[in-house]
């Protein structure tokens, strides 16, 4: 717990039940790094290298990801409630089964995306691309989606509770 682990070069590591609790990875390297059941709540990955990694079953909640790559990682099982992913180079990111309630995700893109379990309540999805992307048991309530664009989105899915009427035009087709 509260390790710095900042700057270091930790591509294609395996942690596995680790404690990260209020960890700094500043600027680490950890491409290709596969993650199990890990706890690192309020841990910093600010400008970290996460590109092709795998999370799973972890529970990051409050983690900051600000200016991180996430090219190609792969969450799933996870919570991340909280998570601050802010000006993050996300393409390519996935999310299923996981909690994103509250989480900062502005501008990132779900483009074509089948998104199974995700729990969206509270987030931030400004600007964010949902278009032709298909929602299968997710939760959008009371999500701040100003200028979000679901063109072609599947929202059968989706619990879209908490939206105003003038919203309603981000749904459109």
């Amino acid at each position: 717990e509260e390790a710095d682990l900042s700057h270091l070069a930790l591509d294609g590591w395996t942690f596995e039940r680790c404690n990260f609790r209020r960890t700094d990875f500043t600027a680490a390297r950890l491409e290709g790094s596969r993650w199990q059941s890990c706890r690192a709540p309020f841990a910093n990955f600010s400008r970290v290298d996460l590109a092709d990694a795998r999370v799973t079953a972890c529970d990051f909640n409050n983690g900051t990801f600000r200016h991180a790559i996430l090219s190609s990682v792969l969450f799933v099982q996870s919570k991340l409630t909280g998570a601050d992913f802010s000006d993050a180079k996300s393409f390519g990111t996935r999310f299923e089964e996981t909690l994103l309630i509250n989480a900062k995700l502005a501008t990132m893109a779900f483009r074509k995306q089948r998104l199974v379990k995700v729990d969206f309540s509270q987030a931030d999805l400004r600007k964010c691309d949902f278009r032709e992307t298909t929602f299968e048991d997710c939760s959008l309530r009371d999500a701040l989606v100003a200028g979000a664009r679901f063109e072609a989105a599947d929202l059968r899915g989706a619990d879209l509770g908490g939206f105003q009427l003038a919203d309603a035009t981000l749904f459109r087709g």
